[in-house]
């Protein structure tokens, strides 16, 4: 079955590469990570995974009154050749994640990387915390073994004691544990408030510690760019929030002033 699932259509000869996975989250951080890189070094198209056995087609489109055949959410892989002689990467991106059969799907994204020698696994994702937008997002890192985790504090990353991430770029770290290879998942800090914005600033700050580890060399000039222009949105954003909050938890001191008239009417 995994056979009619997996399907690879290139066969390069790779120096012990990483996997790196990302599937859309709590402010798209990995997906905005996995996309520029994507765009900025020379992947090429490595293969597939069939979607029609994780995904069920909701409905179609119709153009010019013809219905269109079903669609499906992609999930491919890409692979780079490090030049510089370290290692090379491949690159999984999942256009969205599936209601159920979460864990095949990850067995599969490893089933590909075990194929090509893959011994470590990276993922990224979003941590909800009290920052505040002006602030810069710190990046959290955890890892699939205590050894593992020791090797985070050379990036001066923060440490969590407890902490659940959500979603795929959450399992799959499982499901490499459960296969005894390395899992490295850096969470780059969203504020509360703006959880559902795109954040490039997060992303920025995950990317510089990602391709430090993984040994890459990438300019960071435009997510930077897109990085300024999301803080206006996510000005917006808490400009709008903190208005909801200020209505929902005042009223009027003359609504106030009428409780208490009849209040005082009743004793």
């Amino acid at each position: 079955m995994t056979n009619d699932i997996i399907r690879i259509t290139a066969r390069p000869k790779l120096n012990a590469p990483n996997l790196l996975a990302a599937w859309p989250g709590i402010g798209n951080v990995a997906m905005i990570i996995a996309n520029y890189l994507k765009a900025k070094l020379s992947f090429k198209e490595l293969g597939y995974l069939e979607p029609s056995y994780f995904f069920d087609p909701i409905g179609v489109l119709v153009r010019d009154n013809v219905v269109e055949e079903p669609s499906f959410p992609q999930s491919d892989f890409y692979y780079w050749k490090n030049t510089g002689g370290g290692k090379d990467l491949i690159l999984f991106i999942g256009d969205d994640q599936p209601a159920s059969k979460g864990y095949d799907l990850a067995h599969c994204v490893l089933d590909v990387g075990q194929r090509f020698g893959v011994q470590r696994i990276y993922t990224c994702a979003a941590a909800i915390t009290r920052i505040h937008h002006t602030e810069p997002p710190k990046v959290w890192g955890v890892a699939t073994s205590h050894l593992l985790s020791s090797e985070l504090k050379a990036y001066n990353l923060e440490h969590s004691s407890n902490l659940q991430i959500a979603g795929l770029n959450g399992l799959l770290l499982g499901v490499a544990k459960e296969r005894e290879l390395d899992g490295i998942c850096l969470l780059g800090e969203v504020p509360v408030y703006a959880s559902r914005v795109p954040n490039p600033m997060a992303g920025l700050a995950v990317l510089k510690v990602l391709t430090s580890m993984l040994g890459i060399k990438v300019d960071y000039t435009e997510l930077a760019k897109m990085a300024i222009e999301a803080g206006e949105r996510i000005k917006q954003v808490a400009a709008q929030a903190m208005e909801e909050y200020i209505d929902y938890f005042t009223e009027p001191i003359w609504e106030r002033g009428e409780e208490e008239d009849e209040e005082q009417e009743e004793n």
